[in-house]
């Protein structure tokens, strides 16, 4: 569930759809956060354009979500 303890960051994590079984296509978002200060825990798939994002906690700070950084790679145009 969304309550889960996200221990660490997604790293080059393919997001494809329930089902979807092949090669990875343009459109399938790559998201990435292993790196410095990336704080991105968990990515879900809810349609070609709706994902929820599950940022973890600061290091320092536990009770705060105020920040995310990562990136997302293999967009297409008008995605």
């Amino acid at each position: 569930g969304s309550d889960d303890i996200i221990a660490g960051n997604v790293n080059k994590y393919i997001v494809l759809p329930a089902g979807y079984c092949g090669q990875p296509k343009k459109g399938h978002l790559i998201f990435d956060a292993c790196f410095e200060s990336g704080n991105l825990g968990r990515v879900d798939h809810i349609t070609e354009f709706e994902y929820d994002l599950f940022i973890r906690p600061d290091t320092c700070n536990p009770r705060f979500r105020v920040w995310f950084n990562f990136t997302v790679e293999n967009v297409k145009e008008s995605q």
